[in-house]
């Protein structure tokens, strides 16, 4: 697990540092950005280039694996490991100038993740973990903050791509937002899943995000004491994703399941 790891955060750091090499020419050159879902689902030529270099990397070290990219789809291979990454989490605000980016690179073996590296890259901070192992940003353990009643809670939340699912989560919101201390929206969920592990939220929940998106920074999470799971029991999905620690965990799913979040009307 820690070999994996350290591949991983190797591959991501190298990514990491020519996306921030390349981003103030390539992001704003004629037709570097394009949509993918819908008007505001962009994805840039460096998201792909990133996802090249990582799946080279990846390929190079360990040319029987299997990958899963954002951009790229799935690559097939004889092992039972597969790769699952996220050339650039966080488009949107990569394109904008904003920090909350990130390159994100889980390993899967046998259907688990075993371990993943995110590298927030504007923040020069690389979240990592192992499975059984714990989770680090760089030589610091990581334990998420202990349970606080709801009222007392900082909760991120992020948005959808089609705007009927944003009329509804908005609607939901209304109804969080009353409930909690406040709400933060970063733009990246593996930059919010990393920030309950660290604890600069006390819980993060959302719809539509993909498994690309919380592979590596989910077992982040789980590493660091977090709770991570969707609605009614069910493992964590595109559905719904929430993560805090153990207490709040349950009662922000109590507040959440009735109010349908994961509806599109």
């Amino acid at each position: 697990m820690t070999d994996f790891t350290r591949l991983a955060e190797d591959i991501a750091r190298e990514a990491g540092d020519m996306l921030l090499a390349k981003r103030p020419t390539m992001s704003v050159a004629p037709g570097a950005v394009q949509t993918k879902s819908s008007p505001t689902d962009v994805v840039t030529t460096l998201d792909r280039a990133s996802e090249q270099l990582i799946r080279q990397r990846i390929l190079a070290a360990r040319p029987g694996d299997r990958i899963l990219g954002e951009e790229g789809g799935e690559a097939p291979g004889e092992s039972d490991v597969r790769w699952v990454v996220d050339p650039i989490d966080g488009t949107v605000n990569f394109l904008y100038g904003l920090p909350e980016w990130a390159v994100s690179i889980a390993v899967e073996v046998n259907g688990r993740i075993v371990a993943g590296a995110v590298n927030v890259v504007p923040r020069g901070e690389m979240f990592t973990a192992a499975l059984g192992e714990g989770a680090w940003l760089g030589g610091e353990r990581l334990r998420c903050n202990p349970a606080v009643p709801l009222g007392q809670a900082l909760v991120a939340t992020g948005f959808g791509y089609d705007s009927a699912r944003r009329a509804v989560q908005a609607e939901v919101l209304t109804a969080v937002l009353p409930r909690v201390r406040d709400i933060r929206r970063g733009g990246s969920c593996a930059v919010d899943l990393c920030s309950v592990a660290c604890g600069r939220v006390d819980a993060y929940y959302e719809r539509g995000v993909n498994y690309w998106d919380y592979a590596a920074a989910g077992l982040v999470a789980a590493e660091a004491g977090a709770v991570i799971g969707g609605l009614r029991g069910r493992p964590y999905n595109s559905e719904l994703t929430l993560c805090a620690a153990p207490g709040l965990f349950e009662e922000l799913h109590d507040l959440l399941a009735p109010l349908d979040p994961e509806r599109d009307t």
